[in-house]
């Protein structure tokens, strides 16, 4: 990894092509639509689509983005380095059905944060949503976003919960979560889509993330609850990269596939480290509990092999992001929670 010192240097490495990323498409044609785009990870996996295909030698195939694009600069950003954004509302059905044809899909739509405020609001967007996209897009390849929230909670001292387990996770937002997996492989199977579950847990990107979660609070000399006592991270990088590669593994009936770092962190070694790195005694709270979302992801480092970037090597960028000041985008992920609300 190199130094990262702005948000301009942060996002040309979450954007940063893999070879990975460069053998899939080469060896699949077409152009490719990310749905849901203007999220926290869709700018830059959009981005990473665009550069691999210049790369290649590939500038007539297009990168659509489709996205509420609530933040204007986004759009106007994406497009600046050769992107095509669309604003779409998924909810509407006529909309969606303008969308451009694309062989190629790459759907990050969904909703978390403020179920327990709008429930229906979380099921409309984890649930509709995959109905009127999976209609309109039928006749493509599409990697879904999922979360590893679908699964229970499980005992920290397994290997985590693989892809063939029971999906009976705590909270409306994570039952919601098995609700898109549910209405995507109904749709898949009933149309012959070929599709991908890609049940991600949880991407590090400097300006939100667990590790930036427990820094800030570090730094801030608040206290570091380790009842979740550990948690799988990624880089976004390497989680961008995986699921651009994950178009070439979709089937029918959708295959589920886990992506994280495959060794879990424990919360207190984070706040440990955090201390040394920025001067600040961690100050703990709570105990660890027997249980926590932990994810078994060998499947996937069987298809791509580790990360580009280690887990030191996210929490050394993370501790110098947090001492310059850099920006964040206040939405911690709350993975702290062990009942399901959000």
């Amino acid at each position: 990894m190199r130094p990262i010192l702005n948000v301009a240097d942060l996002e040309d490495q979450l954007s940063q092509p893999t070879a990975g990323v460069l053998e899939t498409l080469g060896s699949i044609p077409g152009d490719v639509m990310v749905l849901g785009a203007g999220g926290k990870m869709g700018p830059t996996l959009a981005r990473m689509v665009r550069r691999a295909m210049d790369q290649l030698g590939q500038r007539d195939r297009k990168v659509f983005a489709a996205s509420r694009f609530s933040s204007p600069a986004v759009a106007a950003e994406l497009r600046s380095q050769g992107v095509e954004t669309i604003t779409c509302d998924l909810m509407d059905r006529d909309a969606v059905a303008k969308l451009p044809d694309a062989p190629n899909v790459i759907c990050m739509a969904g909703q978390k944060f403020g179920t327990s405020q709008a429930p229906e609001l979380t099921w409309v967007m984890n649930t509709l949503v995959p109905a009127v996209i999976a209609e309109r897009y039928a006749a493509s390849r599409m990697v879904v976003f999922s979360t590893g929230c679908v699964y229970p909670l499980v005992s920290v001292d397994g290997p985590g919960s693989q892809e063939d387990d029971a999906l009976t996770p705590p909270g409306e937002y994570a039952n919601a979560c098995v609700g898109r997996e549910r209405v995507f492989s109904y749709f898949a199977k009933r149309n012959g889509t070929s599709a991908l579950l890609f049940r991600l847990s949880y991407a590090i990107d400097l300006r939100y993330g667990v590790l930036l979660d427990v820094a800030e609070k570090v730094a801030k000399g608040e206290a570091v609850d380790v009842s979740m006592g550990a948690a799988n991270v990624i880089w976004q990088g390497d989680a961008n990269a995986r699921g651009i590669q994950c178009l070439q593994h979709t089937s029918t009936p959708p295959l589920a596939l886990n992506v994280t770092g495959l060794e879990p962190v424990r919360i207190r070694y984070l706040a440990q480290r955090f201390g040394e790195l920025l001067g600040r005694p961690p100050v703990i709270t709570g105990s660890e509990g027997s249980v926590a979302w932990l994810f078994d992801a060998r499947k996937s480092y069987e298809l791509f092999g580790p990360p580009s970037v280690t887990l030191d090597e996210m929490i050394v960028a993370t501790a110098q992001w947090v001492q310059q000041g850099g920006q964040t985008l206040g939405k911690p992920t709350h993975f702290e929670v062990r009942d399901g609300t959000f």
